[in-house]
């Protein structure tokens, strides 16, 4: 991405200021983001319900509900007949319940038609019950809809009507208001429904009032809109007021536009701002309020499939932005709402089409009629209460969200098993019972295995990247970012990874509406310098930004980051303890031993002996002062050496040439400085025992953390690949081992031996 374009504000998240470990980035500008923009985000998951959000949430719930109620009040005071009716298997209209008691004997019958004193109300196949304008394809269509309509609401405005059913027989009813009470079940779900939608947009708007949230608010909104005209239709089934069907289909159809708009509006800013963002949206906002007006206006010929056109356009715009926008930026929301969106648009363009059908199939077309604009509004909720709620990992309204989007396309499958081909109510929803479990079982697996994610870093791995950083960030305190960012790294497999300033007490948590997570790196309980100030790793866009974080995540990066913990404290105990253990040992040879040969060398009778018992004496000095002594220096440990192995070598009468050089003076640790002691002590015992030898030459070069020691002498010694290794020559290989070296002895020419030690890693702690 070119550095001049502009940055993200979607998550409120960027790239880390100071990152040590970073993999391929987005933009130059979002890596001047400072640790306080990551800190003030506020998400519809972490936001405070407190003050005035809580006052303003109850307000809008309280306006939300009286409004409801004023809507059920209003359709409980129009006037129609107090009875339930269905659209049969032959698709005619029949009366299944009555409370009128002059109706009860016509249960079961089917309606042929409804008579007034004026006119005469037949019904055929296309007077489907709740049969809105809204979804009639042709003009004609809609025209005789809105005609029947307006015929039903003027004969049930009148004092009587007179019904007619199949057996020849009619009856004359009064129609009346009813009251809120005899509402149906469905109109009061369907009204829940309403609620909750404009609940959640809310919601959503007040625990994050920006932009993308505004607009995700707006389209919740329309929807809601949606729904109350599904609830207006569910309670009064047919005869609608001349008003609704006058304005019915071009308030909805603009309401879908407007709710196109806003995607593709949302889109363009969301989850990153792409290039003339603000050129697109205002160009589907134009589009979608001009024909909205042409729509009211009556103006424009076939507005039915404008308006379907038109949102599909509108949606297909949306997703190529979010193409645009991965490409840029490999943002796993980005890939969220690129799904939701495909299945919005396949959603559409299916019901679309099974309207277009309906036209020409009049079995069809009932059942289209009578569930089609209720599964539209259904599968878009669904979608839009998935979009929040996956990504904060809210497993029962995931769960519930997901349910409802199989359930809608289940009812889908239904309708097309019934108007495509025939089948029967029994066999068809028995088909789509299990079409719709798998369904479910491969929506639910793709959720949890490529948007919330699953491990891909093995239990053995794991353990031994643990246990090798609680080593490192035992002698290396300052490494432990980079170590557990390495670990992190290899677990989440983040696009983007960095460090920002630590605040004291923090503990794993996810922002940005999961799409970055932070996980604090002191991994030694405040046990380091005050003077320096801790830091906090922030990953970004998991799975190489193909899914989110969840908290899950955030829960297993924190038992990471505690087992680490007591890991580096258990270790510190283990050797504090070897420490106490080593000086005691120290302390003791040097008081027991240590005076029991000082007092031997006072005795002795010989010179020679007095001189043995006193270089015994210097190398029980030199053993205890490294038993007790847990920081050895390069350059001190050198000249101890150089020291012990002239006046041996000295005694011997051996010439010592001694070379040493290093490129940094690294503190040896016990397990070093005991090994390298060892080895020399060894070499040249050998050299004064064995090989006779008039000169010894000792070489050790240190550089880029490569040890290289070569001890070598002119002696009698011959053909090392035939020695039989002993105690002596098995204890230098040992040591060398244990360093993760390895050793190799040459002969020399003319005469002579050279043992070559070289570590490769000396400088890493074993």
């Amino acid at each position: 991405m070119n550095s001049g374009s502009p940055t993200s504000t979607g998550d409120g998240l960027a790239s880390t200021a100071h990152p040590p470990t970073q993999l391929p980035r987005s933009s130059s500008a979002e890596s001047t983001s400072t640790a306080a923009s990551i800190r003030d985000d506020q998400t519809f998951a972490g936001a405070l319900w407190r003050g005035w959000r809580l006052r303003l949430l109850v307000l809008a719930v309280l306006a939300g509900c009286i409004a409801a109620l004023t809507l059920a009040h209003w359709l409980g005071e129009q006037t129609r007949i107090d009875a339930r009716w269905r659209t049969d298997a032959t698709s005619s209209i029949q009366l299944v319940s009555t409370k009128d008691p002059q109706l009860r004997p016509f249960v079961g019958n089917r309606l042929v038609a409804i008579e007034t004193g004026e006119r005469r109300i037949t019904f055929d196949k296309l007077a489907a019950l709740q049969a809105a304008p809204r979804w009639a394809v042709t003009e004609a269509s809609r025209s005789r809809l809105k005609a029947m309509h307006d015929n039903l609401h003027a004969a049930f405005s009148g004092n009587s009507v007179s019904l007619e059913f199949d057996n020849a027989e009619s009856i004359q009813v009064t129609p009346r208001a009813a009251g809120m009470a005899s509402l149906s079940i469905g109109f009061w779900l369907t009204c829940s429904a309403m609620l909750l939608l404009y609940v959640v947009a809310v919601s959503v708007l007040l625990a994050n009032p920006q932009p993308h949230t505004q607009l995700f608010a707006l389209i919740a909104t329309c929807q809601a809109g949606n729904m109350g005209f599904l609830a207006v239709e569910t309670a009064l089934q047919w005869g609608f007021p001349p008003a609704l069907t006058q304005f019915e289909a071009p308030w909805r159809s603009g309401l879908d536009l407007l709710t196109a708009a806003a995607i593709v509006h949302v889109t363009s800013i969301h989850p990153r701002r792409l290039p003339s963002s603000e050129l697109l949206a205002a160009g589907a906002w134009a589009i979608a309020l001009l024909l909205s007006a042409a729509l009211f206006a009556e103006v424009l010929p076939q507005a039915w499939w404008w308006s379907q056109l038109t949102v599909a356009l509108l949606a297909t715009v949306s997703l190529v932005l979010l193409t645009w926008s991965h490409h840029i930026e490999a943002h796993p929301y980005s890939l969220l709402l690129r799904t939701v969106g495909a299945m919005a648009l396949a959603a559409w363009l299916m019901l679309s089409g099974i309207a277009v059908l309906a036209e020409r199939l009049p079995d069809l077309h009932v059942h289209f009629q009578a569930i089609g604009p209720m599964l539209w509004s259904m599968v878009f909720i669904s979608l839009l209460l998935l979009v929040p709620f996956l990504s904060h990992s809210r497993v029962a309204l995931r769960e519930f969200a997901l349910v409802a989007g199989v359930s809608t396309v289940a009812a889908i499958l239904d309708l097309m098993l019934v108007g495509f081909f025939a089948f029967g109510p029994l066999s068809s929803v028995a088909l789509t019972f299990f079409i719709s479990i798998g369904l479910y079982a491969g929506a639910r697996h793709w959720l949890l295995d490529h948007l919330l994610g699953q491990r891909r870093l093995s239990t053995e791995r794991m353990f031994d990247q643990l246990y090798r950083i609680a080593r490192e960030v035992e002698v290396h305190p300052g490494q432990a970012p980079v170590l557990l960012m390495q670990l992190l790294q290899d677990l989440f497999e983040p696009l983007e990874a960095g460090t920002v300033p630590a605040i004291a007490g923090e503990i794993a948590v996810v922002k940005g509406g999961g799409s970055a997570m932070l996980v604090p790196t002191d991994l030694t309980d405040g046990d380091t310098d005050a003077d320096q100030p801790g830091t906090s790793i922030v990953l970004r866009f998991a799975r190489r930004g193909r899914r989110l974080f969840n908290a899950e995540d955030a829960r297993l990066a924190g038992r990471i980051v505690e087992q680490l913990r007591r890991a580096i404290a258990f270790d510190r105990a283990v050797e504090h303890g070897r420490i106490e253990e080593r000086q005691r040992l120290a302390q003791d040879l040097h008081d027991d031993i240590g005076a029991r040969l000082l007092t031997l060398m006072y005795q002795s009778k010989s010179p020679e002996m007095e001189e043995y018992v006193r270089h015994t004496l210097q190398d029980l000095k030199t053993l205890t002062r490294g038993l007790s002594t847990t920081d050895h220096r390069l350059s001190h440990s050198a000249a101890e050496w150089k020291t012990d192995l002239h006046q041996r070598l000295s005694a011997a009468g051996i010439v010592l040439n001694w070379n040493c050089d290093y490129d940094r003076d690294m503190a040896l640790s016990v397990v070093q400085w005991s090994a390298l002691t060892r080895i020399l002590r060894e070499l040249v015992s050998n050299a004064i025992a064995h090989a006779r030898a008039s000169r010894v030459e000792i070489n050790l070069h240190l550089s880029y953390g490569e040890l290289d020691l070569r001890v070598s002498d002119n002696g009698n010694g011959h053909h090392p690949d035939k020695w039989s290794h002993g105690l002596g020559l098995g204890g230098v290989r040992k040591r060398a081992k244990q360093l993760g070296g390895k050793v190799t002895w040459l002969q020399l020419r003319p005469s002579g031996i050279c043992c070559v030690v070289k570590i490769e890693d000396f400088a890493t702690p074993g």
